[in-house]
C-alpha cells in the first residue's frame, strides 16, 4: 500500500461521514467518496501539503454540487423524503455522552431537519457544528471568506433551532421507552400504545411512491396508536408474520419491522424521556436495501452485536 492510499484510507471515514450527512443516502455518499478517491490519485503532489484539508474541501464541494441536483429531484419526490437509515458502526463511541452526541448529529430526525438548509448552508453548518472545523477550514472548503461563513452558519442555526431536540435523553432511557413501545405494538395493546405517545405526537413516513405511505404528517396519539394497532390486527393470526427488533440505528436505538421475514420499515422514535414525540418511518424499499444487506451480514457473524434483546420479537 503506497502513502497516498494509506492517507486516503485513514481519512475515508471522515469523508464518508461528511458525504452521508450532506446527501442523506449511503449509496450516494459512497459514490461521492469514490469520486474523491479518483481525484486524489490524479492530483498534483505539490497541491497536497495538507491532505486532510484538500480531501475535505473536495468532498464538501462535490457534495454541494450533488445536493443541488438532488434538491431539484426531491421537489418531485412522491410524499416525504427521509434519509436512508444505516446501522450504527461497531466502533461507535462508547460513553453515554458520546452516544448522545452521535445521536444528535446522525439521527434520521436530524438528517431530515437538515433538508431545510440550502446546500452551502448545510455544508458550512455541518463542518462547523458537527465536525468541529474552525472558520478558516470552513472558508477554504466553501471558497468564501470567514466572515461570510460565520453569517451562513448563524443563519443555518436559526433555521434549525425550532426543529432541534430541546431535551437530551440518555441512551438507557431511550431504549427502555422504545422497548416498551415495541412490546405494546407486538401485543396490539392500543391503550399502552396511546399512553406511550405524546398527545401531539407526529408520524412522518417515506414510501418513495413504491409502497403506501402518508402524504402528510399523521398527528395525534390516537391516530398513530390506531396505525400500529391496525398492523397488529393484520398479522395477529400468525405471530411469525410480523417481527419487531431493536437495533442501533443512526446513532441511537431504532425499531425495525419485518413482515414475512422481509424488512418492511425502519423507524426512528424521538422522545422527551417519558413519551414518544415523533416517529420517522422509512418504508421506501430502495432505501432499505442496504440496511437489509447489512443486517444479513452481521447476523451471519454475531447476531448479538445487532439486537440487544429478544423480548421485542414476535
Amino acid at each position: 500500500m503506497d502513502d497516498t492510499t494509506r492517507i486516503f484510507n485513514t481519512l475515508r471515514p471522515r469523508l464518508q461521514a461528511i458525504a452521508y450527512r450532506m446527501l442523506g443516502t449511503v449509496a450516494e455518499a459512497e459514490e461521492l467518496v469514490q469520486d474523491v478517491w479518483l481525484r486524489w490519485r490524479e492530483a498534483d503532489p505539490d497541491e497536497l501539503n495538507n491532505a486532510e484539508a484538500w480531501l475535505v474541501t473536495v468532498t464538501t464541494r462535490l457534495a454541494i454540487d450533488r445536493l443541488r441536483a438532488a434538491k431539484v429531484q426531491r421537489e418531485h419526490y412522491t410524499g416525504f423524503w427521509l434519509p436512508e437509515p444505516q446501522l450504527t458502526p461497531e466502533d461507535s463511541p462508547a460513553s453515554p455522552e458520546q452516544l448522545l452526541e452521535r445521536a444528535d448529529d446522525i439521527s434520521m430526525a436530524f438528517l431530515a431537519l437538515l433538508e431545510r438548509l440550502a446546500p452551502e448552508a448545510r455544508a458550512a453548518f455541518l463542518l462547523r457544528e458537527v465536525f468541529d472545523a474552525d472558520y478558516a477550514e470552513v472558508a477554504q472548503a466553501l471558497g468564501k471568506s470567514e466572515a461570510a461563513c460565520r453569517q451562513i452558519v448563524s443563519r443555518a442555526k436559526s433555521q434549525l433551532k425550532e426543529g432541534r431536540v430541546r431535551q437530551r435523553v440518555s441512551p438507557d432511557t431511550h431504549y427502555k421507552l422504545l422497548s416498551g413501545f415495541a412490546d405494546a405494538a407486538r401485543r396490539g395493546d392500543f391503550a399502552a400504545l396511546q399512553a406511550l405517545l405524546a398527545e401531539d405526537a407526529e408520524l412522518i413516513s417515506d414510501g418513495g411512491g413504491k409502497v403506501p405511505s402518508f402524504g402528510k404528517v399523521l398527528s395525534g396519539s390516537p391516530r398513530i396508536a390506531r396505525l400500529f394497532f391496525a398492523a397488529w390486527r393484520r398479522h395477529r393470526r400468525d405471530s411469525e408474520q410480523m417481527t419487531l427488533v431493536l437495533v442501533p440505528l443512526n446513532g441511537r436505538w431504532g425499531l425495525l419491522r419485518f413482515v414475512d421475514g422481509q424488512l418492511e420499515s425502519a423507524q426512528d422514535l424521538e422522545t422527551d424521556g417519558e413519551r414518544v414525540t415523533r416517529i420517522h418511518v422509512q418504508r421506501n424499499p430502495d432505501k432499505l436495501h442496504r440496511l437489509a444487506l447489512s443486517l444479513r451480514l452481521v447476523s451471519q457473524g454475531s447476531p448479538q452485536s445487532v439486537t440487544k434483546a429478544a423480548d421485542v420479537s414476535s
